[in-house]
């Protein structure tokens, strides 16, 4: 062991020394030297813990290990938003870290290959758009079972990827990324609206002009699902919708959102389901995670 390091192993116990300080600007000082280390300081103090009886400091080392997690998670996601293309299933497995640290991303993304494989091998070139997204619902909601809730149950479980994939039980937002996912891995064009107090996919038709070949191609819209259930609904549905909550006629409400806007909107309803069930420090958390999202490139 070299001098640096045993130099860096005397600090660091002697700030371990300080946790149980009562004086608690002392502490702060000793917390964020400590949360200097970053994330591999935790084996440290969770063995403090262990050997610690007094719960009052044993909540100020949960604590202490929670900032250390929540930090890195910022910077993951920061890192994430910052990719030119940010995989929005990576994104979502990112969010469920929050409640899960040592989550095996690569176990989800395997399973995430084998329901792609799955849906593959029933499609083919010559099924319609409304064909092929029945295959997707059978898949999903058949033959894996997955079953949404409606987002006003307010369980902040049900956000987290995850915990869909194991129990089957999610609501919009998780269920509506692994089909969102799905597609992109299939081709399928299928995408998230901006529709106000729902969450809702659409199928997307791609025009090109061969008389103007160098124009945009035109998007339009052929139907929306609703990920919860797999339901189809036709503009017309979706219009009578807009009339009900009074919403008007944007042209937002149609555009297709990218992966970074769907975790916004998945962490902005994370965020009123914590304040919900008086969650609030997990409420305003997330609001710090919308923020590294929404900071300028």
């Amino acid at each position: 062991m070299n001098i640096d390091c045993m130099q860096l192993n005397k600090e660091i116990t002697a700030l371990l020394h300080l946790v149980d300080d009562p004086d608690t600007e002392v502490f702060e000082t000793v917390a964020n030297r400590l949360l200097g280390y970053g994330k591999e300081i935790i084996p440290n103090l969770e063995q403090l813990w262990e050997a610690t009886e007094d719960e009052n400091v044993q909540y100020r080392i949960e604590h202490l290990i929670h900032r250390a997690l929540f930090t890195e998670l910022q910077q993951e996601l920061a890192a994430w938003g910052k990719e030119e293309l940010p995989s929005l299933f990576k994104g979502a497995l990112l969010l469920a870290k929050y409640r899960y640290p040592d989550l095996n991303t690569q176990t989800f993304l395997k399973q995430l290959d084998q329901m792609r494989r799955n849906i593959w091998l029933e499609l083919n070139s010559y099924l319609t758009p409304l064909e092929q997204i029945n295959i997707v619902n059978s898949i999903l909601y058949n033959y894996y079972k997955l079953q949404g809730h409606e987002i006003t149950e307010r369980d902040p479980n049900l956000f987290f990827i995850n915990h869909t994939l194991e129990s089957k039980q999610g609501n919009a937002f998780s269920i509506g990324v692994i089909y969102l996912a799905l597609c992109e891995l299939l081709d399928i064009p299928i995408f998230a609206v901006g529709l106000p107090r729902q969450f809702v996919i659409a199928f997307f038709d791609t025009q090109y002009s061969f008389l103007t070949p160098d124009t945009e191609p035109l998007q339009t819209i052929q139907f929306y699902i609703d990920p919860v259930n797999g339901m189809v609904y036709t503009q017309n549905d979706v219009e009578i919708y807009l009339k009900k909550i009074k919403a008007g006629h944007e042209e937002q409400f149609f555009q297709p959102l990218s992966n970074k806007a769907v975790i916004v909107r998945m962490l902005e309803e994370m965020a009123l389901t914590y304040e919900n069930t008086q969650q609030d420090d997990k409420s305003q958390e997330m609001y710090q995670l919308i923020a590294v999202l929404k900071e300028p490139q």
